[in-house]
């Protein structure tokens, strides 16, 4: 039978190391006993690369960070509605998700697995730069942390009014082949410990400048998204001003905003997945899905093409476009994620400033106006006079658009999700549809995972 802890990975043996191969989600299921000779097949530092990159490959497809886990969010928002040029995202922007088709429960999960791999190693054994095999540890934590993090806030029941998140699988090949859910307080304090594991043990002479690998401030970055999300302010003060203080990456300014959509590696990129003209979802992009006559299903509300923002002069503007396909003229995101070979930003330094600013109002101290207005700044838009809780998320909406991180802003501040164009919705808080079902296909396979409520018959 087939669950999370056996499903995707699938691992081979090629010239005596270890590499991922290019499997489908159909073919991934290793029996016990592979699982044991894979995990016994590393005998030098170098066999755990081959899994690291196979462990960031889980996190790329179309059906996770690569286009639906992001757009399915932006969908659920009054930012955008779904056209239906091709038929996609029209059910996650109406809000009638049904229990099949979720493949961003398989990715992510494959992500873990992959990842468990890495963390089980006794390094001590292998021959090579036990440092750098420590950092791969390292990133196989905080990768660790991410999947389980955007797991929890998908289907768990922290905004429905109830206590129960997901499975947080911690072993590759454990005992336990039928995980129940886990509550939302103790998958919080795994992430957690995760994160600040991987800060502890990975190397910051490894510092990834193409950041395309997880570096040692990667993991306080996603620390302090978790603590805003959760509204542990102390913690998001805390793992904010650790990324701060390292220097190592800054705000874009406003003649390279743009740009920096289409250029990888930059200042702002604290970590992103990397995509090429030969490695890349091809027609399943995000290219393809925000423009474009053959797809091209996500359009922009026109009221937040005209009221978005506030001055003509913000750089921030020009992300917007309109495009005619035949007869009709589409409202559409021109600016970010212009070619399906674009690096995905996972996180970038932006937020990272805006936690800060949003965790020092939330405590009454230091100067939150000062970093609220850091962005603005480098956007050639209007700054703030004063700092209030609605100015922090709506600059947060300014800059991220496009981007996913909208709608999990809507939920943590406890707010109605109010749409009036395309797909009209008005989906009040705690509505059992902001959590999305559990898989068919895992319940049918595990007898001890829980459906959300509402998805029951």
């Amino acid at each position: 039978m087939k669950n999370i802890l056996n499903k995707f990975v699938c691992t081979a043996l090629i010239a005596g190391s270890v590499a991922v191969s290019s499997c489908t989600t159909d073919d991934l299921n290793p029996t016990l006993a592979q699982q044991k000779e894979d995990q016994n097949a590393f005998s030098n530092v170098d066999d755990m690369e081959g899994v690291l990159k196979g462990m960031y490959n889980r996190l790329t497809p179309a059906a996770y960070y690569g286009r639906d886990y992001l757009v399915t969010n932006e969908a659920r928002t009054p930012n955008i509605w779904a056209n239906g040029s091709s038929g996609r995202f029209v059910t996650q922007a109406s809000f009638s998700q049904g229990a099949t088709g979720l493949y961003f429960w398989d990715n992510a999960y494959a992500a873990i697995a992959t990842a468990n791999i890495l963390i089980e190693l006794d390094i001590e054994t292998l021959e090579g730069d036990l440092d750098y095999a420590r950092h791969m540890q390292g990133q196989a934590y905080a990768v660790r942390a991410l999947a389980h993090f955007d797991l929890l806030k998908t289907f768990g029941q922290q905004h429905t009014g109830g206590s129960l998140g997901v499975p947080y699988v911690t072993e590759f090949k454990g005992e336990d082949l039928l995980p129940a859910r886990g509550t939302v307080e103790d998958n919080k304090s795994a992430i957690y410990a995760d994160l600040e594991q991987a800060y502890q043990i990975m190397d910051e002479n490894f510092f990834d400048s193409s950041k395309e690998f997880i570096s040692k401030y990667v993991a306080p970055s996603l620390e302090s998204r978790v603590a805003v999300y959760f509204g542990d302010w102390e913690r998001a003060r805390d793992a904010a001003d650790l990324v701060i203080e390292s220097g190592k990456y800054s705000v874009v300014s406003a003649d390279q905003f743009i740009e920096s959509f289409a250029n990888d590696g930059g200042v702002n990129s604290i970590f992103e997945l990397a995509y090429r003209d030969t490695d890349n979802p091809g027609s399943d992009s995000m290219e393809y899905i925000y423009r474009g006559c053959s797809y091209g299903d996500i359009s922009v509300t026109q009221d937040t093409y005209d009221n978005l923002y506030e001055s003509d002069s913000d750089v921030r503007t020009n992300v917007f476009g309109t495009e005619t396909c035949g007869d009709d003229e589409f409202l559409r995101n021109l600016g970010k994620f212009p070619s399906r070979s674009s690096n995905i930003n996972v996180i970038r330094y932006e937020e990272v400033v805006l936690n800060y600013a949003e965790a020092l109002y939330e405590l009454g101290e230091g100067d939150p106006l000062q970093w609220l207005n850091m962005i603005p700044e480098h956007r050639n838009a209007d700054t703030y006079s004063t700092v209030t809780k609605e100015n922090i998320l709506e600059e947060r909406r300014e800059e991220f658009i496009f981007e996913g991180l909208y709608y999990w802003d809507l939920l943590r501040t406890e707010q109605d999700i109010v749409r009036s164009e395309g797909q009209v919705i008005n989906i009040p808080y705690g509505d059992p549809r902001t959590a999305w079902p559990i898989p068919l296909s895992e319940l049918d396979a595990n007898s001890n995972i829980v459906q959300n409520p509402g998805y029951q018959g």
